[in-house]
């Protein structure tokens, strides 16, 4: 398995590059499910406000496969992994139209970020962002794992406030979402 680096702050996420330059969603998709799929409980359990197992919003089941260089993108794990971000995938339609609005259809960066969770039940395990160097195969270097802290800050983001952030030098990682160009 490649070593996943963690993500804990909005600095470390703009630093990623991750759904950068446009036209690519990752950022907006990752919006999306920050503020719409995932809640938290009492206990700090990421609490699934979609269904991946029925494919809503275009999730699918995750093949953790071994890669050409014969190692696997995530770790193993006893809960199943699921993928959303395709917006060719059955059910993608039903993602908010800030995320696919600068999708061309086109074989460009158009539609190559993902997020990726494990799957307990109602609770997700963990999340991750990940990249498609190609039709099949995830970038390996530009896959990271996403802390529920990180997705608190999301969360409390609002879309017009990331908007109204994009030209702004915002310092605080609970306002920082310039690179949030959605």
């Amino acid at each position: 398995m490649a070593n996943v680096e963690t993500l804990n702050e909005m600095a470390q996420l703009e630093r990623s590059r991750f759904g950068r330059p446009p036209p690519r969603h990752g950022l907006k998709l990752l919006h999306w499910f920050a503020n719409d799929c995932v809640t938290f409980d009492g206990n700090n359990n990421m609490v699934s406000q979609c269904d991946p197992e029925d494919e809503e919003y275009g999730f699918h089941y995750f093949e953790n496969r071994y890669d050409r260089n014969g190692i696997k993108l995530l770790p193993d794990v006893n809960f199943p992994y699921y993928v959303v971000g395709n917006l060719n995938s059955e059910g993608s339609h039903e993602l908010p139209g800030y995320v696919s609005e600068e999708y061309t259809g086109l074989k460009d960066d158009s539609n190559t970020d993902r997020i990726i969770v494990s799957l307990d039940d109602d609770w997700f395990d963990k999340v991750y962002i990940t990249t498609h160097i190609d039709e099949s195969n995830y970038d390996s270097d530009n896959t990271y794992r996403i802390t529920k802290g990180l997705l608190k800050i999301i969360s409390r983001l609002t879309l017009a406030e990331c908007k109204s952030q994009m030209h702004k030098n915002a310092f605080s990682d609970q306002t920082r979402c310039s690179m949030l160009s959605l």
